[in-house]
């Protein structure tokens, strides 16, 4: 049975991972069902904001999540996350908290490493100037890879001379070595295709083991760079320097604390705000534009005022949002998660016992790219016996057929035998 992507947040301390965790998980300012955020001390659940399949159908007066929330059409679907703690130089060698923070790491899909752009903490979180946060980048990477490669050459000898005995392939005595991270056979042989190695494993030289771990560890660890404290003096620079050297499409440009703070102003009635938005109305703006009642918000006082206008030249208009929506979409985009909506009837969308009610699309899970409908089917069914799949519009579905958005990703599973 599939398991659910679960994303990792790591980062150095007071990089600002905490207040981008908070952010993620917080709901305080949507409408809908949400279940508690904490699931355990690390383990927290966010939302992930999509297309939802309403809109499609012009049905987004009726769509009802059960979890979640969907507002014209956006909708806020649960995603695990993993607050991964202990990450200092040196992990790989058991310092800090160095082997759990390994340890937790392993079960991540993919990778959130939350970099404090404005350089004004060092390497182990303290307050500092001038810092150069690619450092931070750098060495995050480097005790990923010490590891696995640590590992994997601690036992070298004996795993060529299993390989050779066993006649095991290439992908077969590597998935042996890295299913302790999590890995599959899949991401193994994604991992050698894209290296395209001649020479067989018994004769792999020390560059080319080093290539193998590199190259896993890109395709097991996808990471996306939250570049935070964007609205700091010093960050322009660095994220210039960033920018240069890594991929600019796994970097997101972040303020955590902006989003925090707009968000708790909007829960208390003083600013209208939607998260991962660009836009906040205070009451004198809504007045400003014709409402006389001000949208019935609350008058702020001088402090609370220049900080609103202050976020917004300093990072809402220069950078288009707070950022923060866009780390978990962005994670989801390199793990090409495809939101796939089960519903009882799908004619009318409906999920009730006889499929006929008037809410729609209550329902929403995530799955990764290439999967089938018949993977689709064991997650959401279990060990169920089905006797067959339908479609939108009551079409059938063949159980080899790959979900994508908009194409398969409206199911109903019909159980018997």
């Amino acid at each position: 049975m599939p398991r659910d992507p679960l994303i990792g947040l790591v980062g150095k301390p007071s990089a600002g991972k905490s207040s981008t965790l908070n952010s993620l998980t917080d709901a305080t300012s949507k409408v809908g069902n949400f279940p508690f955020t904490t699931i355990d001390p690390q383990r927290a659940i966010g939302y992930l904001q999509i297309d939802c399949a309403c809109k499609r159908y012009g049905l987004t007066d009726k769509c009802k999540p059960n979890y979640g929330a969907c507002i014209d059409g956006r909708r806020s679907v649960p995603i695990e996350l993993l607050d991964v703690a202990g990450l200092v130089p040196g992990a790989h060698e058991g310092k800090g908290l160095g082997n759990k923070f390994l340890d937790d790491l392993r079960h991540a899909d993919a990778l959130i490493h939350v970099v404090d752009a404005s350089g004004t903490t060092d390497a182990e979180g303290k307050v500092t100037r001038g810092y150069d946060p690619s450092v931070d980048i750098a060495w995050l990477r480097s005790e990923i890879v010490a590891w696995i490669r640590g590992n994997l050459m601690t036992k070298w000898g004996s795993i060529k001379r299993r390989h050779i005995a066993v006649k095991a392939t290439a992908v077969e005595t590597l998935q042996n070595q890295f299913s302790g991270y999590g890995s599959t056979s899949a991401v193994v042989a994604r991992t050698l295709d894209k290296l395209a190695l001649k020479e067989p494993l018994e004769e792999w030289s020390d560059e080319t083991i080093d290539k193998v771990v590199n190259a896993f560890t890109d395709e097991k660890f996808p990471t996306v760079i939250a570049l935070n404290k964007i609205d700091h003096p010093d960050a322009d620079k660095n994220i210039a320097k960033i920018a240069k050297q890594q991929d600019p499409n796994n970097i997101v440009l972040c303020s955590a604390i902006s989003e925090i703070f707009l968000r708790k102003m909007a829960k208390q009635g003083y600013i209208r705000y939607t998260e991962g938005s660009e836009f906040v109305d205070t009451r004198e703006d809504l007045i400003a534009d014709g409402d006389p009642d001000g949208g019935g918000l609350k008058e702020l006082d001088e402090k609370n005022k220049n900080r609103i206008e202050n976020l917004k030249d300093m990072v809402l208009y220069r950078f288009g949002s707070t950022g923060v929506v866009h780390v978990l979409s962005k994670a989801a985009e390199i793990l090409g998660l495809v939101p796939v909506f089960p519903v009882r009837n799908t004619t009318t969308f409906g999920s009730g016992a006889t499929g006929d009610g008037k809410a729609v699309f209550r329902d929403c899970v995530l799955v990764k790219k290439n999967s089938t409908v018949a993977d689709v089917a064991r997650k959401v069914m279990g060990d169920a016996p089905i006797a067959y799949i339908e479609g939108a519009g009551g079409m059938r579905v063949a159980e080899d057929q790959l979900v994508g958005v908009g194409k398969n990703d409206i199911l109903s599973f019909k159980v018997g035998k």
